[in-house]
Parts: structure tokens; C-alpha cells; sequence
């Protein structure tokens, strides 16, 4: 079995109790060292073997994963955040399957979620938005055109926005194009959440260019926008004293 762990979105101690587990269990961990927090490799034990796949190829990881496995040894690919969001983990299940090796993929926190606890923020609240939409800038890597941002944009829903920081002048474009969204929507760059030098600007979509050049901010960002940053909603139905639910009556 390999197993494909989800690091979580950067405090060390972030990790699920069961990825933690694993890491100390390993004898051979495989991590995206470009992300990774390495304080999570003090979780290893003494004489196991560690790789830092950012100076790897799919090729290279695979040729220390499969025989270390079929060497009877326990590895472990430690992914950033959830291993299920711009993780590349499906083409490494694939060479895995061909190769008839079992696996298993236990989740992490995202940094999308960590980035809402340094907002202090919900983001799906009652008459603002109840879609969160997670989606990245078209780069080097190209997005679908039926994903472009433009379209996205237009439902006025929250959006997270991954790997986009060294593009903010075409995505403040894109966003606006939309027509959902204003110069004066509110929006926030959470630069490395949970990390120990985690920051959070608060500003618009009209002022995001001028907050992330005064700010320094070039990558390992999440650039949040919408409603849910602003003052305004609805209060919940589940805990309003007037609304009836499976296990509470509604009061006169």
C-alpha cells in the first residue's frame, strides 16, 4: 500500500491525526518539498528516507515509490493541503494501477479552508452566496475554455482563487468582465495561511494589483473575492428561535 497524504495548508500540526500516523510509520516519504512545510518531516522516524519531489519528475518519484513498495517498505507521497486540488495525484494513481499496486488517499485541509479561518470568514452565508467556487488563472497550465474566469465571474458566487497571484492584472480584468462583480467588490490575498508567516490584506478587486505589488505578494497566496468579506447577510434559519426543525420546535 502507498499512500498519498494530504500535509494540510501549513501549520505542522494541521495534519490529520491519521496522516500523522502514517508519517511516522513511513520508511520512505516522497513530498512536494516546494510546499510542504518541512517541520512536518519531524513526524518521521530515525533512518527513513526522504525525497523532495519539487526537484523531481512524475518518472523519478514513481522509480523511488514502486521499489520501495514492492521492497515490502511503507510509503508515503505527502501532498500540499488536500492532495485532491491541483495535486497532479490522478496521474500517479494511473501508473499505479498499471503497475497492479494498491494505494489509498487520506485528505488533508486545504488551504482554501485555511484561508477562510486567517479571514475569520463563512463563506457561504445565508443571501450572499451559497457557492464557493475554486478555480486558478489559465498560465503556463491552460483552463478550459468553458472555465474561463469571465465566465465564472458572472454568477457573483465566492470564489478562491489558486495560483493566480503573478497574474492579478488580467484576473482583476477577467473578474470585472463578469458583470457580477465591482470595483468595490470586497476581496482579500491570504499569503501562506496557517504557516507561522501567514498574512492577510483586506482590500477591493479595483485595489488588488496595488495590495499585492505594495505588499510583495508573487505566489503562495490564495486571492479570495466576494460578498462574504463584506458586513451584510441573513442570519441562519437553523438557529432562528422561529423556525421549526427536526429537533426543535418553532417558539410562539
Amino acid at each position: 500500500m502507498i499512500h498519498f497524504v494530504g500535509a494540510g495548508s501549513g501549520a505542522a500540526d494541521l495534519i490529520t491525526v491519521r496522516g500523522a500516523k502514517l508519517l511516522e510509520q513511513a520508511d520512505v516519504i516522497v513530498y512536494a518539498g516546494s510546499l510542504v512545510n518541512p517541520q512536518l518531516l519531524d513526524y518521521a522516524k530515525e533512518g527513513c528516507a526522504i525525497y523532495d519531489s519539487a526537484k523531481m519528475t512524475l518518472e523519478e518519484v514513481l522509480e523511488v515509490m514502486i521499489p520501495a513498495h514492492q521492497a515490502g517498505k511503507a510509503v508515503v507521497r505527502l501532498h500540499t493541503g488536500d492532495p485532491c486540488l491541483y495535486g497532479a495525484i490522478r496521474e500517479q494513481m494511473d501508473e499505479l494501477d498499471k503497475a497492479g499496486i494498491d494505494y489509498a488517499v487520506t485528505p488533508g485541509v486545504s488551504s482554501f479552508c485555511g484561508a477562510a479561518s486567517a479571514l475569520k470568514a463563512e463563506y457561504t452565508l445565508p443571501d450572499v452566496s451559497q457557492t464557493v467556487i475554486i478555480t486558478r488563472m489559465a498560465g503556463r497550465t491552460p483552463v478550459p475554455e468553458r472555465e474561463a474566469l469571465r465566465k465564472l465571474a458572472s454568477h457573483g458566487s465566492t470564489m478562491v482563487l489558486f495560483l493566480s497571484t503573478g497574474l492579478i492584472p488580467k484576473l482583476v480584468e477577467e473578474l470585472l468582465a463578469g458583470g457580477a462583480y465591482t470595483a468595490d467588490t470586497p476581496a482579500a490575498i491570504v499569503y501562506k495561511a496557517t504557516w507561522p508567516d501567514e498574512k492577510v490584506f483586506r482590500c477591493t478587486i479595483g485595489t488588488l494589483e496595488q495590495t499585492a505589488r505594495e505588499n510583495n505578494i508573487t505566489k503562495t497566496a490564495l486571492i479570495t473575492v466576494g460578498g462574504f468579506l463584506g458586513s451584510e447577510y441573513e442570519r441562519s434559519k437553523l438557529y432562528d428561535p422561529t423556525f421549526t426543525t427536526e429537533f426543535r420546535e418553532a417558539s410562539k
